[in-house]
């Protein structure tokens, strides 16, 4: 397994609860915003940290933090990922996935055995716009398309969430999503911020006021939309 990393603890990655955060290495989208795109471009450069080390770990947190992150890159992708995730359930955590939404079949396993309390999807642009936004020439959207189906379905709590990129959303863009994933939950507009490590060259985020517009427009949809890290 590509294991890159372990944030020990964290108030702000999984929704109401004292967590640590886990990252996988490796991916099947070549977003240019990715904000973790060395763990997509440089996965041979880490992986240091083995399962074992994790939920080593995660013994000495038992009753010190309520759950887990499991993020990346794109942890789905990863063939143990189903037994890691039963180990860290034996130990009493909650665990929460990262996913870009390619892997239903996985997400529904993981579901199917209550292995996981909290999905958050990336929706990364309209359908129409998808392969341009991941960098895939014919990206096939389908399993995307199936992940939304099924989250809707209220099989497990989750949340979607769209990082928006001047280069790639507009108001309309956000419009159509919302027509896509209506009747949510909740979805997140989070602006897009240069972390110095990414795939692509000279992406922006929105100003503030456009943001604002975007979400506006977004709660006539999906009432439950809200901006974050704003």
């Amino acid at each position: 397994m590509k294991i890159h990393g372990l944030q020990k603890m964290t108030l702000l990655d999984y929704p109401g609860k004292v967590a640590c955060t886990v990252f996988f290495g490796g991916c099947n989208m070549r977003c240019p915003f990715c904000h973790n795109a060395l763990l997509v471009t440089q996965i041979e450069d880490g992986g240091a940290i083995t399962d074992t080390d994790v939920l080593d770990f995660l013994k000495t947190r038992q009753g010190l933090l309520d759950g887990v992150g499991i993020t990346g890159g794109e942890p789905l992708l990863q063939p143990e990922i189903i037994p890691f995730v039963q180990k860290i359930k034996e130990l009493g955590f909650s665990v929460k996935i990262d996913t870009n939404g390619t892997r239903p079949q996985v997400l529904k396993e993981l579901v199917g055995k209550k292995l996981v309390d909290y999905v958050a999807v990336d929706i990364k642009n309209r359908k129409e716009k998808y392969a341009q936004t991941v960098d895939i020439d014919n990206f096939d959207i389908t399993p995307v398309e199936k992940t939304v189906e099924f989250l809707l379905s209220g099989a497990v709590d989750y949340e979607f969430r769209t990082t928006v990129v001047k280069n790639f959303h507009t108001t309309e863009d956000i419009v159509a999503i919302c027509e896509w994933i209506k009747g949510a939950r909740r979805y997140f507009l989070q602006n897009f911020v240069d972390s110095g490590n990414l795939i692509g060259k000279n992406m922006q985020g929105v100003p503030p006021e456009e943001m604002q517009k975007m979400c506006k427009a977004a709660q006539k949809i999906i009432p439950n939309t809200s901006l974050r890290g704003i």
